[in-house]
């Protein structure tokens, strides 16, 4: 024979003083979410920045026969990424970040090199010259 199973208590209606309080908090995670949100437009605009500079960066290594891979500037950066971090992300988080933005910068450095004729000109540049 199956037993019945008990009824389960519905909890009991949050006291007014409880609400008012997650209300509160709810307003407390709306702001920070606002401020990540104006934190992430920062972001954007110094990550685009850099990369520019990156864009920049290749034509010019390719222009004076520089490789783009240089695992010792990726290191220095790395290590000062790492010393730099006042926190709350731990190094490894930092250094995750970092190789990630590095990557995505030697990838537009090859690709603005590869922009560039091996007589350091743009296709641009050399139809405008031949026409």
């Amino acid at each position: 024979m199956r037993s019945a199973k008990p009824a389960t208590a519905r909890p009991a209606a949050d006291p007014p003083e409880d609400e008012a309080a997650r209300q509160r908090e709810e307003g407390r995670v709306s702001d920070l979410r606002r401020r990540i949100d104006q934190i992430d437009d920062q972001l954007m605009k110094l990550l685009n920045s850099r990369s520019a500079c990156a864009v920049e960066i290749g034509r010019i290594k390719r222009q004076i026969g520089l490789p783009v891979y240089q695992p010792d500037r990726e290191k220095w950066i790395l290590d000062r990424a790492e010393r730099n971090n006042p926190g709350p992300l731990d190094s490894g988080a930092v250094r995750r970040v970092f190789e990630r933005v590095i990557d995505e910068s030697r990838r537009l450095e090859r690709l603005a090199g590869e922009a560039l004729g091996t007589d350091g000109k743009s296709d641009g540049q050399r139809t405008k010259n031949n026409g």
